[in-house]
């Protein structure tokens, strides 16, 4: 896949915002320049259901304007209802192999992976990226796990150099360059965008730090 498609890759779900509207949420990222959304609707007060779907809808179609992929977590069924163009899933939310013969070959397919070996079981099994992390301490998701450092990055890219990698977790505006410099095609962020005063300048600023760490020409 394209890896420009994962610079600044924007996770949301309505837990996430803190009673804000998600759509002008998502706009103003957009706006930002996010280059990927993953609608990831989990924890207290989710939405389901036909509510979900709803969301689900307006969020690609926002998405479409703009030419940003809009990527569902771990809800195949939903994805393919509402024809979206990916699915990501977590490493006991299936088989890789069986959702991408679900999906198949023309989603996107991405697989969280907490370690080389499972990043070299979702690649063979065919995912497009694998999302690594978390890289460091997060309040966004709930039992995230130990944190595993931009090394495993670097782990990770030496085996598997053309693999897709967005590194996650904990990742702020002055984290980011350092996990682009360990060899991830971007960045996942959650609060980082949600939690600013200005989504939109708070994504255009995160953007201009991973698009000065991918050039090479930092101050």
């Amino acid at each position: 896949m394209d890896k420009s498609k994962l610079q600044l890759y924007f996770i949301m779900g309505t837990p996430n915002i803190g009673g804000k509207d998600p759509l002008a949420v998502l706009e103003a990222a957009l706006k930002g320049g996010i280059t990927a959304f993953q609608l990831r609707e989990k924890g207290e007060g989710a939405l389901v259901d036909v509510e979900l779907k709803e969301l689900a809808e307006q969020c690609k179609a926002l998405c479409e304007e703009y030419k940003v992929p809009f990527i569902v977590n771990d809800n195949v069924d939903l994805a393919l209802e509402i024809d979206a163009d990916g699915v990501h899933i977590g490493q006991e939310d299936g088989v890789v192999s069986e959702v991408r013969s679900k999906i198949g070959k023309d989603k996107l397919l991405g697989v969280s992976t907490h370690s080389l070996n499972e990043a070299l079981t979702a690649s063979d099994a065919g995912a497009d990226y694998v999302g690594v992390g978390p890289l460091f301490d997060t309040d966004s998701k709930e039992n995230a796990g130990p944190v595993v450092g931009t090394a495993l990055i670097k782990e990770i890219v030496t085996h598997l150099p053309g693999l897709c990698i967005v590194g996650i977790g904990g990742i702020t505006e002055g984290k980011a360059s350092q996990v682009i410099h360990a060899g991830a095609s971007g960045v996942a962020i959650i609060s980082a965008i949600t939690n600013g005063e200005n989504i939109e300048e708070a994504t255009r600023n995160i953007k201009g730090r991973i698009t000065l760490a991918l050039t090479g020409v930092e101050m």
